[in-house]
């Protein structure tokens, strides 16, 4: 163990089971803990590109500069493509059961909550799948799949040293090399699963300020950090699956800092 600041950390945000309080009360949390931990100097991640359709001129609006936003919306539109090629139309439908059961009714809302983990700062970079990802970076996007599991191991695979996990729905997820903080949106979820959960964020349901419950689970990263076990980790969940590196990610095309 030695000490180290904030600024070393590298956070990545995942939303796994989403429902109607994802974007509104978890993915907002994370959002906020993200600006703090950019605010002192460290990186904040999130990933999983199909999840940026509907929602991505807004995420190019906050890019730093015309090279990044291309590359952002080109992505985009090559996530989508590989939907077409499987006779999937994205846009305007919600093509995850899961999610219908949870109230979302279109791949647009479920974007438009998605996004909300990357908090309120400008978009420095864009790395590929299991790119490294830069200290001291800011908020820096990963071009990854949906599929929850393979979307945390690239990020830690590209340096990520905790994860924030949301659910509104209550899925359970770990990883076998970084910490994974859960947050659950949902009141019903937390009582029903407070054992398995680690940040309660269905409190902002009740009237708490993104602000306060933000606070917590930056408190909680930070504790984390410094070797407080999270509840996947007393479980020994370690769930593990990789994307398929295509030969031009190899090399490394990331754009930004």
């Amino acid at each position: 163990r030695e000490e180290a600041d904030a600024s070393e950390l590298i956070f990545a945000a995942e939303c796994g089971g989403s429902d109607a309080t994802s974007g509104i009360a978890s993915n907002p949390t994370v959002g906020n803990a993200s600006d703090r931990l950019v605010e002192d100097g460290g990186t904040a991640s999130f990933s999983e590109t199909p999840e940026f359709i509907g929602a991505e001129h807004i995420l190019a609006e906050r890019c730093v500069d015309d090279e990044l936003r291309e590359h952002l919306l080109e992505r985009v539109a090559q996530r989508e493509e590989m939907a077409d090629m499987m006779g999937v139309d994205l846009r305007g439908a919600q093509p995850t059961p899961g999610n219908q059961e949870g109230g979302l009714t279109t791949i647009e809302e479920k974007s438009l909550g998605a996004i909300a983990k990357g908090g309120t700062t400008p978009v420095e970079g864009m790395v590929e799948y299991a790119e490294r990802l830069p200290t001291g970076g800011g908020l820096v996007l990963m071009d990854t799949p949906g599929y929850d599991v393979e979307s945390v191991v690239g990020k830690v695979a590209g340096g990520a040293q905790v994860v924030a996990f949301t659910t509104g729905r209550g899925s359970t997820t770990g990883n076998p090399i970084a910490p994974v903080i859960k947050i659950a949106g949902n009141p019903k979820t937390w009582e029903k699963m407070s054992n398995n959960m680690d940040v309660n964020a269905s409190t902002i349901i009740d009237g708490d300020s993104v602000e306060e419950v933000g606070g917590r689970l930056y408190d909680t990263l930070l504790s984390v950090a410094d070797g407080q076990h999270t509840e996947a980790e007393k479980r020994g969940l370690e769930e593990f699956a990789v994307n398929e590196v295509q030969p031009k990610q190899i090399a490394g095309s990331g754009v930004g800092r």
